[in-house]
């Protein structure tokens, strides 16, 4: 049984290095590959959002003296890469997937569309979506929100290496609390850094709830998109 038919997965890019300090790790990546095609399997429609910040971060880039605009375009393209490796890792177990550019590199990967990205979800294929929204200043957190809404997701899962949202950061506060479901109010009122703020209010704007949850633990996305409560939940 599955809980939900189509949804949005964001990875960040970090969790691709695995234990390595930058990078793709290929363990890890075949790991995440496996996951997806898993629920993929089962016949539920993913599209995929993934960070580039094992590659290149355009607002560290811009703190160590690039030019802003120019940083968070490296920042695309880190996000392309990112991408067409998690297309290969899929691709080698048997799982069609198709990456499209929010900004035109043929022959690289074919442009997004809303149009393009419904047929291929149609068809069974998993869509990577990268390079972002194609536009300085909006991050891929922000790219998600966009692309979840328009592919009509029915939740955003935000894959993380923490197993939900806590009242604190968990890795430097021993005593944080885990919350099992919590409201986008909530999140505000309590200053909660579950993703930025454009994504977020596009989220809450468009009723698009969010899963936080733990990706490194193999099966998770299998439970969450069988409906058990793991992770927290955050919705209108």
């Amino acid at each position: 049984m599955i809980k939900y038919k189509r949804v949005l997965l964001k990875l960040s890019g970090e969790a691709l290095m695995g234990d390595k300090q930058h990078g793709i790790d290929p363990d890890r990546l075949n790991e995440y590959a496996k996951q997806i095609k898993t629920i993929v399997d089962k016949g539920v429609q993913v599209g995929i959002v993934i960070g580039g910040g094992n590659i290149f971060r355009g607002l560290s880039g811009a703190a160590e003296g690039f030019d802003r605009i120019n940083g968070d375009y490296m920042g695309m393209l880190a996000t392309v890469i990112n991408s067409l490796a998690l297309q290969s890792a899929l691709e080698k177990i048997n799982c069609p997937a198709t990456v499209l550019t929010a900004i035109k590199m043929e022959p690289v990967a074919e442009f997004y569309s809303k149009q393009k990205t419904h047929k291929l979800l149609s068809e069974g294929n998993v869509v990577i979506f990268s390079a972002g929204t194609g536009n300085p200043y909006f991050t891929t957190d922000t790219a998600s929100a966009l692309r979840g809404i328009e592919m009509k997701a029915e939740v955003m899962l935000k894959g993380t290496r923490v197993d939900g949202v806590y009242t604190a950061d968990p890795e430097k506060d021993p005593s944080a609390t885990k919350y099992e479901t919590i409201t986008f109010d909530e999140v505000y009122d309590k200053n909660l850094k579950v993703m930025d703020l454009t994504s977020f209010t596009m989220c809450k704007e468009n009723n698009l709830p969010i899963i936080v949850f733990d990706m490194n633990k193999k099966g998770n996305l299998e439970k969450v998109i069988a409906g058990e409560e793991i992770g927290t939940l955050v919705s209108n």
